[in-house]
């Protein structure tokens, strides 16, 4: 008699479906931690070692995901490749990690630029938004994504000197909100983007002064706003959602989200943060929602966990306060906020 009721076994049956932070350095070494290896401290101080470094490396991408998710790779030349997210090797909160090349086959010329890890729950539906170094943007269906061969698959059409930089998901109803390095701000509906093939090459996203570039950009999901977290040291007791801007010598605020006004994509935007010596200029930017805790790391290892309710909530203009106490010549690599 044949047995009924039995499906297929995947290999990811055997594995416990967990959220995990994946660092990645600039020399290629990656790893996924448990988030609970970091134990939570106040704001401002000097935080854990998060990565047995060498002096020439530093974290390049610090983000959260699943254990079952897709993860895909990009290079700053544009091209994709494709993995699990537990086949990432792991590893503890000091160590080093693995080569990534054990495992990805991409050109040693290339650098990865962004990664993106997805549940198969958005269907193919969803759509990938990129950024580029010149300012480009255009979002692709991930549907074209859906079999990426081991030797990768191209991504996006770059011009000459351009660069890849950033990745995002959205659902084709969202909004996108751009930050610059030097405090400026844009945000325009996603449907100012109409979707292209993976050989486009884009649309502009923002002007920008001469000596000004992109530093970070998220993807504002729909009813976002209504759905917020509490500020709790707000003075309104609605619930509302805020951005959070961080910058390179380690300060930090949120400010409300209805705080921008949506724009037309290409133009200026509007200021975002006030940019001195003392804070540095602007290296990420996230949309919050219900998030609650904030992990930060360093380019030479350094990692803090702290609520993002101690983090104070501040008008476009202001430079925030102080989310972690920098050594000299140390910088934040980037944030999530889980």
């Amino acid at each position: 008699m044949i047995p009924t009721g039995l499906k297929e076994f995947r290999e990811e049956d055997l594995v416990a479906n967990e959220e995990v932070i994946i660092t990645l350095s600039n020399t290629g070494y990656i790893k996924r931690i448990s988030p609970t290896s970091i134990r939570a401290q106040n704001r401002g101080g000097k935080g854990l070692v998060g990565s047995d470094l060498s002096e020439e490396e530093f974290i390049t991408h610090f983000l959260r995901a699943n254990t079952h998710d897709n993860i895909l790779f990009f290079t700053d030349k544009g091209k994709v490749f494709q993995a699990k997210v537990y086949e990432i090797p792991v590893g503890t909160r000091v160590s080093r990690g693995k080569l990534i090349h054990n495992f990805l086959d991409f050109p040693a010329e290339e650098n990865i630029s962004a990664i993106v890890a997805y549940t198969t729950q958005y269907g193919l539906n969803a759509f990938l938004v990129m950024a580029t170094s010149r300012r480009m943007i255009k979002k692709t269906p991930i549907s074209d994504f859906e079999n990426v061969r081991r030797s990768g698959i191209i991504g996006i059409s770059l011009k000459n000197g351009d660069l890849l930089k950033w990745v995002k998901m959205s659902s084709g109803k969202d909004e996108v909100i751009i930050v610059t390095a030097l405090g400026q701000a844009i945000r325009f509906k996603e449907n100012q983007l109409r979707p292209m093939g993976r050989q486009a090459s884009g649309l502009k996203a923002i002007s920008l002064n001469s000596n000004d570039f992109i530093a970070s950009f998220d993807i504002i999901k729909t009813n976002t706003e209504q759905r917020g977290k509490i500020l709790r040291n707000s003075v309104s007791s609605q619930h509302q959602s805020a951005l959070l801007v961080v910058t390179e010598n380690g300060f930090g605020k949120q400010t409300i989200l209805s705080s921008y006004r949506a724009q037309s994509r290409g133009g200026k935007g509007i200021k975002t943060a006030k940019i001195t010596t003392k804070t540095g200029k602007i290296v990420a930017a996230q949309v919050l929602a219900d998030e609650e805790e904030l992990f930060a790391l360093s380019v030479k290892g350094q990692i803090i966990r702290t609520k993002i309710s101690s983090i104070r909530v501040a008008s476009r203009i202001s430079q925030g306060v102080r989310i972690m106490k920098l050594e000299k010549e140390d910088k934040i690599a980037g944030v999530v906020a889980i």
